[in-house]
């Protein structure tokens, strides 16, 4: 199997050139000006396209037991979902709960994706408890090629984790070389504002808000900074929706701590008044940490363009409209969390971002690829354009003009946060490992040809 993308423009977050890539097998084996290829070889001409590396979303969840449901996608719908708008890459988290046991539920996760995906996966382990088995079964999971850890300092006795388990978890990492990506709230204070707000009767989705106000986040970031400078870990702060919670990422690193931020499409683009619209349609929009004041999102792409910001992700969580977020009419606190955008963060990415000027097209391909590979142990393999990288391909058509709507949606879910918004740009044709994958908004690729990437915990 070859593949030949010939006049394209290359884009990585470094380089900028017109050149021909050739791809052998799996892998990316040449670039340059007029290279040729066998008769029998796929052959793109990208002229007058960009062509980059393929985007990775390091932020989803596909399988998600959660408030008493599930998302809704499963690796077959969320995979194509994925390629069609040009990530090749995904990596889950594994969210298992206080009671479940770790390896088993690393297990069944896996089980969820081996097989099924058509795009390349790999997960951030999910830590939320810790004993002397749980510890074992962490480092089994490590050699077996995960090389990043979760916690949630939020969802008390479900996810959440006690200082005391937060600090075991710290420096285990540390012994490991593992990354701790966190979600960042302070749990009693959430739990505390949630009982005052139901009890004042204030039960709609607008609440959720303030039930989880920037402050809250905020600490939830300044703890896990003192605790990760304790213990000398690399910590990675996903979701971050404010310019408090930012903030506090700053001063910690200031101080030293190893610590870099997310963001996600949501919180660039939409915003509170989204949770605010009537007849229970703000529901839809129901995250956690919540959308913020719009205020917020200059401060983000400024981030972004300074270097503050690492990467954008999506927390892809597909729950119905109707069946699920309902769940939550008359209790705020019953919504399933999470809004579905994993189809659309790229286009979306590019049309708020690169389209509007506020990031260059370095800086489109740093934040939506090459720092998440770099972070979590997939660069060079994934997160650029080089002989021997993974031939993971975006071959980008900046003159489409189009409409995102759910009725065309490759996600499993009723409904679309963008729904009628105009993007102008999307994916010409998206490769995995040299296979074309998408093309022009439809998938064409393999189900189940998609496979699990080890990573090495020592690349920090």
């Amino acid at each position: 199997m070859s593949l030949l993308i010939k006049n394209g423009e290359i884009v990585t977050s470094g380089d900028r050139f017109v050149a021909d890539v050739y791809c052998e097998g799996e892998t990316i084996t040449r670039i340059g000006r007029g290279l040729e290829a066998p008769k029998d070889a796929t052959v793109i001409d990208a002229r007058g396209k960009y062509v980059f590396p393929g985007f990775i979303d390091p932020h989803v969840h596909i399988h998600l037991p959660f408030m008493g449901t599930y998302a809704k996608d499963t690796y077959t719908t969320a995979s194509q979902a994925a390629l069609v708008g040009g990530t090749t890459t995904l990596i889950e988290m594994v969210c298992p709960s206080r009671k479940d046991p770790v390896l088993k539920s690393y297990e069944l996760w896996l089980g969820k994706a081996e097989g099924k995906s058509a795009c390349d996966f790999t997960f951030h382990m999910g830590v939320s408890r810790y004993d002397d088995v749980v510890e074992a079964e962490l480092n089994e999971i490590v050699k077996s090629g995960i090389s990043s850890f979760k916690i949630f300092l939020a969802y008390k006795d479900f996810f959440g984790v006690t200082d005391q388990e937060l600090s075991n978890v710290l420096r285990l990492a540390k012994r490991l070389g593992v990354i701790v990506t966190a979600h960042c709230e302070n749990a009693d204070l959430v739990f505390e504002l949630q009982k005052r707000l139901l009890g004042e009767g204030k039960t709609g989705p607008k609440w959720h808000y303030w039930s989880r106000p920037p402050l809250v986040e905020a600490e939830g970031v300044h703890h896990l900074g003192t605790f990760a400078q304790m213990h000398g870990t690399h910590v990675y702060v996903v979701h971050t929706s404010c310019e408090e919670s930012l903030h506090a990422a700053l001063r910690a690193r200031e101080r030293g701590v190893n610590i870099w931020v997310e963001t996600l499409i949501q919180y660039l683009t939409l915003d509170m008044r989204d949770a605010e619209r009537p007849a229970f349609q703000g529901s839809k929009f129901v995250m956690s940490p919540p959308l913020r004041d719009v205020r917020n999102q200059e401060v983000f792409w400024n981030a972004l363009r300074q270097g503050m910001v690492s990467t954008v992700a999506t927390d892809h969580a597909p729950f119905d409209f109707k069946g699920q977020k309902d769940m939550g009419k008359a209790d705020f606190t019953r919504i399933p969390n999470g809004i579905p955008s994993l189809e659309d963060r790229v286009t979306v990415l590019w049309t708020h971002g690169v389209d509007q000027g506020r990031l260059n097209l370095h800086q489109f391909v740093d934040c939506g690829s090459t720092q998440a590979a770099k972070l979590f142990g997939l660069f060079p393999r994934k997160g650029t354009i080089a002989v021997g990288s993974d031939a993971d391909l975006v071959v980008w058509d900046a003159k489409y003009r189009g409409k995102i709507t759910a009725r065309k949606q490759h996600m499993n879910v009723d409904y679309n946060p963008f729904e009628g918004w105009a993007i102008t740009g999307r994916p010409h044709a998206v490769t995995v490992r040299g296979e074309v994958a998408a093309k022009d908004g439809k998938f064409i690729g393999t189900i189940g040809r998609g496979k699990l990437i080890k990573r090495d915990p020592t690349h920090f």
